[in-house]
């Protein structure tokens, strides 16, 4: 008995096999291109940043370079932040937040903060709109050492190459329409599981580290990206995407825990921010820019507090 009235690969109560996940890459078609799209931008910018190529995947002869930016002269006396987007890779205007923050933003913060920066974490999911890997893999629940994500593990080859204590780490991502209509029916035909149906909160918000809460620190964020776009309102139990409200547009999950991106650095301040691209009170356009106002609310305030 297929499950195909919530996923059109695999069978109910069945995990993946080999075959299921042949047939899970035979849907994947590429959308769009990183070496267009992405690779270009941080070209661009390497006449101002240290183009770093930090390892690469290759995917059934496809390859794909992954590329970091970071400030020509890290100043041993300054902080480190790091700046990540695309760890999902159809999550749009984490990767064009970070590119527009770098081509417009970052050079108001040279002298003061030692920037790292990846545009696009998981460029194969870039170009497949997806937010797994090749292997069917979501990265971002496999932030550690050992794991399966070349994406993640890469990631953490690279911070652990930087020298000095990082003070801030901003992650860029999006919830979307398709986490419902697409990736949970997918991520539990997977595991073998039923799909339980959840809601789509219509706005911006954060999440912060449940065994480090900054308060203040996400506030911050969200006071300047509620210029720009509107925050999501709990819903009728006062939560969003099943975690409690903690604040207005916040929530909390244990970072770590759940090998999230933002748990490599150490840092005392992280967030993960999540736009809302699909509601119909805002833009694509407005996401961007909400991601660009997240990352500078998010660093002047470190900056101040470090």
């Amino acid at each position: 008995m297929t499950n195909s009235s919530f996923y059109p690969v695999g069978t109910m109560g069945q995990p993946w096999g080999a075959i299921e996940l042949g047939q899970w890459r035979s849907r994947q078609s590429r959308s769009r291109r990183y070496d267009v799209d992405v690779v270009p931008r941080i070209d661009a910018l390497a006449d101002r940043y240290e183009k770093i190529t930090y390892g690469a995947l290759d995917y059934a002869g496809e390859r794909y370079p992954l590329l970091a930016l970071r400030d020509r002269y890290f100043d041993p006396a300054l902080p480190i932040a790091l700046l990540t987007g695309g760890v999902h890779g159809y999550e749009t205007s984490g990767v064009l937040g970070t590119l527009e923050f770098l081509e417009k933003n970052a050079a108001d913060y040279t002298g003061k903060i030692n920037l790292l920066a990846v545009p696009c974490v998981s460029p194969w999911a870039y170009e497949r709109i997806n937010r797994w890997n090749y292997d069917a893999v979501d990265p971002n629940r496999n932030f550690r050492a050992d794991g399966p994500a070349r994406e993640a593990t890469a990631l953490i080859e690279l911070v652990r190459s930087v020298q000095g204590p990082f003070l801030v780490h901003i992650d860029l991502h999006e919830t979307t329409d398709s986490d419902e209509s697409e990736f949970g029916p997918a991520r539990a035909s997977r595991d073998g599981k039923i799909f339980e149906a959840g809601a789509i909160p219509d706005g911006f918000y954060l999440v912060d580290d449940t065994q480090n809460p900054q308060p203040q620190f996400q506030q911050s964020i969200i006071a300047a990206v509620e210029k720009v776009t509107h925050i999501a309102p709990p819903d009728e139990k006062g939560e969003i995407i099943g975690s409690t409200v903690v604040a207005h547009g916040v929530i909390e999950y244990p970072l770590k825990e759940l090998g999230l991106c933002p748990s490599i650095t150490g840092a005392r301040y992280t967030t993960t921010t999540e736009a809302y691209p699909d509601s119909p009170r805002t833009t694509p356009d407005d996401c961007v820019r909400a991601q660009v106002a997240a990352v500078r609310a998010a660093l002047d305030f470190a900056l101040a507090h470090s």
